[in-house]
């Protein structure tokens, strides 16, 4: 599977901030990787579709927004590797289709839409069993690829690259900082900004993933997750709200450093380490910042923005 796959690409971010604090900046540009599957996505899918391959499955089922990188993620992995996919879209239907759900039916999804109580209870057995009773013998990945598959894809997201103080990225569920806490070694620390208001719960979130993890019976690269922390100031109202200054400071970054970020959660980590290096907060070090991805949501905000349907 991994043969369609580009090498990330490591790339220095050289600015009057990095100068005037010691900071060496450097990008993972998993965003470059493949066209459709890339950044944490990816790494988050990976073993979930060998495992569905193991087992001789055919469709895979997940979970997700509307404007979903997940579920843009899904829907191309499952066409690439022929695997039929249904995803299980929160809200109700919205006519003409979005971006990325013209996107996802595009390369054969069967979207299914369901209402936010009844999503709310997507981890259950009771609704599982009721999605399995529908659509037959499905696969399902959860929401965001927030399993032990997706912890142990995400732990090889960091090979070859053990030179670096302290990584730093944006957190959804919390999945890609916990496989990355698993692959560090002791001196190495990482740093996740939660793009969620209210993100707090992820702490327990991610100690949950590492602890089951460890305790499990899949490949393990250390014995003890590295040191890391969350860093809650940078949601820009939460999950999905973005304010002018964000878009502006995107759109600014590429102009001068030639890297898109996404408004939804890189662009929200970079805006977070930008105001944290003029603040003193990092030490002089090598610090990694990994871009992952999901640039395909821009499009819809922007045609959220343009048709004034948010507040900015």
């Amino acid at each position: 599977m991994s043969s369609i796959f580009s090498p990330a690409l490591v790339q220095q971010i050289n600015n009057q901030i990095t100068d005037q604090t010691g900071v060496e900046l450097y990008v993972l540009r998993l965003d470059i990787m493949h066209p459709e599957i890339n950044g944490n996505k990816w790494f988050k899918l990976k073993y979930n579709l060998l495992e569905a391959e193991e087992k001789k499955y055919s469709n895979i089922l997940t979970f997700g927004g509307a404007y979903s990188n997940h579920i843009f993620a899904t829907a191309a992995a499952g066409n690439e590797f022929n695997f039929q996919t249904i995803g299980v879209i929160r809200g109700e239907e919205t006519l003409p289709l979005n971006s990325t759900l013209s996107f996802a039916v595009s390369k054969g999804m069967k979207i299914v839409y369901c209402d936010r109580k009844t999503y709310r209870s997507k981890n259950t057995l009771e609704l599982q069993a009721e999605l399995k009773e529908r659509f037959g013998e499905i696969f399902i990945i959860p929401e965001g690829g927030c399993n032990l598959n997706g912890v142990r894809g995400c732990i090889e997201i960091m090979e070859n690259l053990d030179d670096f103080d302290t990584i730093c990225l944006a957190c959804g569920t919390g999945t890609t900082l916990a496989g990355i806490s698993l692959s560090l070694n002791p001196q190495q620390k990482i740093i996740g900004f939660p793009v969620l208001k209210g993100g707090k719960f992820l702490q327990t979130e991610i100690v949950d993933l590492i602890n089951n993890y460890l305790q499990s019976n899949l490949p393990k690269k250390v014995i003890y997750p590295a040191p890391w922390q969350l860093i809650y100031d940078y949601h820009f109202g939460g999950y999905a709200k973005i304010k002018p200054e964000l878009i502006t400071f995107c759109q600014t970054f590429q102009q001068e450093h030639h890297i898109p970020l996404d408004y939804i959660y890189t662009g929200k980590m970079f805006y977070g380490i930008m105001e944290l290096l003029k603040q003193g907060f990092f030490n002089p070090g090598k610090i990694l910042l990994i871009h992952t991805g999901g640039l395909q949501g821009n499009i819809g905000i922007e045609e959220k923005i343009i048709h004034k349907h948010i507040r900015v």
